[in-house]
């Protein structure tokens, strides 16, 4: 199976995830989940299927940089299970009330 598929799929579901937070709909978190799981799974097949297949890390280019684009999924993860169950909005920070 070729990697690029999976490389679209995490783009499609990251824009679907994008649309539903700005939305502030309730499926928001399920898919900013469903992205990063599927989006960290797709990193790691490429990575073992660049070994399988003897690609030559040159021909990578910028993708050859693995430790970037796994610290990114990191940071998501690290932010989806600090944040608390339930209904709450994502990215706006809660309001001071004075």
């Amino acid at each position: 199976m070729p990697t690029a598929y999976g490389d679209l799929t995490a783009a499609v579901l990251a824009l679907i995830a994008l649309a539903f937070v700005r939305a502030e709909s309730i499926l928001a978190l399920p898919l900013i989940w469903l992205f990063n799981i599927e989006g960290t799974l797709d990193l790691i097949y490429a990575n073992i299927a660049t070994f399988r297949y003897h690609v030559d890390p040159v021909q990578l280019g910028a993708s050859y940089y693995l430790p970037a684009e796994l610290t990114i999924h990191i940071l998501i993860f690290v932010y989806l299970l600090r944040r608390p169950l339930g209904r709450t909005t994502l990215l706006r920070p809660k309001s001071r009330r004075a």
